[in-house]
C-alpha cells in the first residue's frame, strides 16, 4: 500500500507522496489510473517529495501531470509541497529550497499559512520556451490567434480577451500546433484594472484547472511587459485568488494550500 495526501491550491488538486526513501516508482499507466476521477483518486498533478541531488536544496520536488507526463514547474503545487513538508515534520524551516527540473525554488511559509513561491526567472527566448519562431516578439500569431509566450520552467501562451470564452476550442488549436513542440499551457486573461485580472488556464496534459499558479505568473508578466498591469496583481481564478508580484526581474506567487484527506492505495489491485 502506498500512502498519500490529497491537497489543493485554489482548487488545483494534488496527490502528494513521500518518496524520500526512493521506494515509490510508478509507471505512466499507474499515474493515469490514480488520476482518474471515477476509478482512482483523482488529481491534476501528482507531487513527489524526494531527497535532493543538490547540496543547496532541502528536498527534490517532482511533478507528474494527470496523463503521466513529468513536468518541471507547478506554482500551486509548490505551495502545497511546502505545507506538506511542514505538517509531516519533514523540516522545521519556514523557508525551504527545493530542487526541480527547472532549477531551485525558494518556498516561504508565511505566518497565516499562505506560501510565497519565488518562481525564478521568466524566459522569453523562443528556443527556451520552446516555441518554433526565429525571433523573440511580444506577440506571436499562432493558429490565427495573437498570443504572448514565455517559460517559467514550463511553457505558457497568453491571450488577452475582453470576455473569456471559447477557451477549450482555442486552447485545443494552440496546444496541438507544431509551433509548441512540447505542448503549452494556455491562459485566457481579462484585465479588470491595472491591479486585477480574471484568468482561466487550460493546462497541457490536464485540461482546464480551477487554478494554475505558473499560469497566473505568466499572465501577469505578460501584462506588465505590455504596460497594462502594475507590479502587484490579484489574479482571480475559478478556484480563488492568487497574488502575484513581478518586479521586472523576479516573480513571486502567494496563495493558500489546503489539506483534504489522507489515504493509501494499492495500484496493483485497484483498492484504496
Amino acid at each position: 500500500m502506498i500512502n498519500f495526501t490529497k491537497m489543493h491550491g485554489l482548487g488545483n488538486d494534488f496527490v502528494v507522496m513521500n518518496n524520500i526513501n526512493g521506494d515509490i516508482s510508478l509507471s505512466i499507466d499507474e499515474i493515469r489510473k490514480l488520476a482518474d476521477r471515477r476509478f482512482g483518486v483523482g488529481f491534476d498533478q501528482l507531487l513527489m517529495v524526494e531527497s535532493p541531488t543538490s547540496k543547496e536544496a532541502d528536498f527534490r520536488y517532482v511533478i507528474f501531470n494527470a496523463d503521466g507526463t513529468e513536468v518541471d514547474q507547478c506554482g500551486n503545487g509548490a505551495r502545497c509541497f511546502a505545507l506538506y513538508i511542514q505538517k509531516k515534520n519533514l523540516s522545521y524551516k519556514n523557508t525551504l529550497i527545493v530542487e526541480t527540473n527547472a532549477g531551485l525554488l525558494t518556498l516561504n511559509i508565511n505566518s497565516n499559512n499562505s506560501v510565497t513561491v519565488d518562481m525564478g526567472d521568466a524566459n522569453f527566448e523562443p528556443s527556451k520556451i520552446p516555441l518554433n519562431f526565429d525571433k523573440e516578439s511580444l506577440v506571436y500569431l499562432v493558429e490565427g490567434y495573437e498570443v504572448g509566450s514565455l517559460s517559467i520552467g514550463n511553457p505558457h501562451a497568453i491571450l488577452i480577451q475582453d470576455e473569456i470564452n471559447d477557451i477549450e476550442k482555442i486552447a485545443s488549436k494552440i496546444q496541438s500546433s507544431a509551433v509548441f513542440p512540447e505542448g503549452v499551457n494556455v491562459g485566457f486573461m481579462q484585465v479588470i484594472n491595472r491591479e486585477e485580472v480574471k484568468l482561466r488556464v487550460v493546462e497541457r496534459g490536464v485540461g482546464e484547472t480551477l487554478a494554475c499558479g505558473s499560469g497566473a505568473c505568466a499572465a501577469v508578466i505578460y501584462g506588465v511587459k505590455n504596460g497594462i498591469l502594475d507590479s502587484r496583481v490579484t489574479v482571480h481564478l475559478n478556484g480563488g485568488d492568487a497574488n502575484v508580484y513581478f518586479d521586472g526581474d523576479k516573480i513571486f506567487l502567494t496563495g493558500p494550500g489546503e489539506f483534504v484527506y489522507e489515504g493509501s492505495v494499492n495500484l496493483r489491485s485497484g483498492s484504496t
